[in-house]
């Protein structure tokens, strides 16, 4: 009998398993028997679309079987059973998802289920167990295989005698050793503990035989020990319980032994519908987003059911892109046993059920926003910009959807806050909602282009995300009143007289600035005083509909679309630098043109724009020295 050996990534894994310090061992059961309810359902599924085989809900169950004796634990299923070939890819390969890699780059995370986070579930027996036997019987298969491994050495799999469909594994558990104690999962109590914390919500029977003590018949002080096989979970699946009955725990178990996620959901939604359309469903909002959200193996989608019954692992017409980080089970009466994932797509039911989960989404995420700010905050970290681009895809058709969940950094707060939160605190002459963009907080609040609103007392938005700019866009204006960046052309802001000046010192200098646009041909529009400018010398504006920041987030995309901002130099005429361009004009036109670049590159700096010749900027800069 040949001995096989893991694929690499399967043996280290395998390797921490068995050397885990993982403390709460227990988990290896609830991982086998999610796994055993797993196969049972495959057989539901397969018998709904195939008519020659006859689903009998009495014939299917779980049991559990302790022989303190031989030491093993047994953990029999009735599902679907595996062919050799499957026990060959499931147990000899492990998961094809970047399992380890992910594995790897939170290693230092403590506190995390590491077996629940990339779903290797039955590799977590080897905590327990010096030996794990597979013994499988497939659907429709004549052959019965056993597969057998003692650990990262390998394993061997050969045919062998099991009589009816199903698979059996068979813990040979480990000794006690000083640190360790083993023998408890072989204690009935402990067994029976450990499945009504992890798995009462199963819906199969979860079987195991247990020894009571009963009064000897015939006998009024003698009593005698027997053995009868109990029901250990409930089965009455969660969401078919009462709201007032259950507990956060109840949820969060829930959540993890469904494998939703790593962490501890931030909130959770409990729906009983009995309108124009019958289901229930609980949706959980994650505290953490998930490592491949943003990859193309991120699926969303919700478990569907029909009458209890599974019908879709991920069925994503229940979710909008925008909400697809939540996770959860909907369950109808209202959708047939027999519909087909085509017809799904198509079916008005789902439809109904879909926007009204939508709803109830955005319902909880606004109550979270209103009463727990802090833990909405956290939420908006992990998924904000899911929200963000939500609003920017098709064509901002979900704006109204959306807007009232964003959050932006405020100057005037100097913390997060909302669209209403903003507008609601606008003085009554302020035209618009102002924002200004940028790689961080701290890069904003150097800007030179918010002196002028910040000067007049004005709120501004900080962007720092780079879909934020295009979300706004899509928006255009919230509460009648239209977004205005720092940086555009007119900010539309009464001016003094001093301001005023400005539009005198153009025309008087015309020639000047004209002369230096001239310098500046084919990388600026034009140059001229600047109205917003307080301290700084220069800083660059831009007219039209893509802004300075929009042209840095396009250019730096693969495709490089080469877009450009109308861009426009504008001098601070207040600031001493603007008497030196003056004298230069009427003296020494080559020491203008050295001071038009440098200004021109300054800018360019200030924005996190690149210089086109860095090496002729510190040239420059070195002439002005000497």
């Amino acid at each position: 009998m040949e001995k096989k050996q893991f694929q690499a990534e399967s043996k280290r894994l395998l390797e921490m398993m068995i050397n885990s310090i993982y403390t709460q061992k227990e988990i290896f059961l609830r991982e086998l028997i999610s796994n055993a309810s797993d196969a049972i359902d495959k057989i539901y599924y397969k018998a709904l679309t195939d008519e020659n085989l006859v689903f009998d809900k009495d014939n299917y169950f779980i049991k559990v079987v302790a022989d303190k004796e031989n030491r093993t634990l047994t953990i029999r299923d009735t599902g679907i059973g595996m062919t050799k070939e499957e026990l060959e890819n499931h147990l000899g390969v492990i998961a094809k998802s970047g399992s380890l890699a992910f594995k790897t780059e939170n290693e230092a995370k403590d506190g995390h289920n590491i077996i629940g986070q990339f779903g290797v579930g039955f590799y977590s027996a080897f905590m327990v167990a010096d030996v794990v036997t597979v013994i499988s019987k497939a659907l429709g298969s004549d052959t019965a295989y056993k597969w057998e491994s003692t650990g990262a050495d390998g394993y061997t799999i050969e045919p062998a005698e099991k009589d009816a469909v199903g698979t059996d594994i068979i813990l040979k558990i480990k000794e006690n050793t000083e640190e360790e104690s083993y023998d408890e999962f072989l204690e009935q109590y402990r067994l029976k503990s450990i499945i009504k914390k992890y798995s009462d919500f199963i819906r199969y029977p979860i079987k195991m035989d247990v020894t009571g003590r009963r009064p000897k018949e015939g006998s009024d002080n003698e009593f005698e020990d027997y053995v009868e096989e109990q029901r250990i979970n409930s089965m009455v699946p969660i969401w078919r319980k009462n709201k007032s009955e259950l507990t956060d725990a109840d949820y969060e178990n829930f959540y993890q032994e469904k494998h939703y996620g790593f962490d501890k959901p931030l909130k959770h939604i409990h729906i009983s519908a009995d309108g124009a359309v019958v289901y229930q469903a609980i949706l959980f909002i994650p505290e953490n987003i998930p490592f491949d959200y943003y990859s193309k193996e991120y699926e969303k989608g919700l478990e569907l059911y029909a009458n209890g019954v599974l019908i879709m692992n991920k069925c994503a017409d229940l979710l909008p892109d925008y909400f697809s980080f939540v996770k959860g089970m909907v369950d109808s009466e209202s959708l047939s046993l027999n519909i087909s994932r085509e017809m799904l797509q198509h079916d008005r039911q789902l439809k109904l059920i879909a926007k009204n989960i939508a709803s109830k989404i955005k319902n909880q995420l606004q109550t979270m926003q209103k009463n727990e700010r802090e833990k909405y905050e956290q939420f908006f970290k992990s998924f904000g910009r899911q929200l963000k681009f939500g609003i920017y895809s098709d064509f901002g058709t979900n704006k109204d959807m959306l807007q009232d969940l964003l959050l932006f950094y405020s100057s005037k707060e100097k913390k997060f806050v909302t669209l209403d939160e903003y507008v609601s605190r606008m003085p009554e002459e302020q035209k618009y909602i102002y924002y200004a963009t940028g790689e961080s907080i701290e890069r904003i609040d150097k800007l030179p282009q918010t002196e002028l609103v910040a000067e007049k007392g004005y709120e501004i938005l900080y962007f720092t995300e780079d879909i934020d700019e295009f979300a706004i866009k899509m928006i255009q204006s919230y509460k009648e009143k239209e977004f205005k960046s720092v940086a555009s052309g007119d900010l539309g802001i009464e001016m003094d007289d001093s301001q005023n000046n400005a539009d005198a010192v153009n025309e008087e200098n015309k020639e000047l600035f004209a002369y230096m646009a001239e310098q500046l041909a084919g990388k600026v529009k034009s140059v001229k005083a600047s109205k917003r400018l307080r301290s700084h010398p220069v800083c660059l504006s831009a007219e039209g509909e893509v802004t300075i920041e929009m042209e840095k987030i396009l250019n730096a995309m693969p495709n490089n679309p080469n877009v450009k901002a109308e861009k426009v130099l504008e001098i601070n005429v207040q600031h001493e630098v603007f008497q030196s361009l003056k004298d230069a004009f009427e003296k020494d036109k080559e020491k203008l043109n050295l001071y038009t670049a440098l200004l021109y590159n300054q800018a360019l700096l200030i924005e996190g724009l690149p210089l086109q010749d860095p090496v002729a900027f510190t040239n420059d800069v070195c002439k002005i020295m000497v």
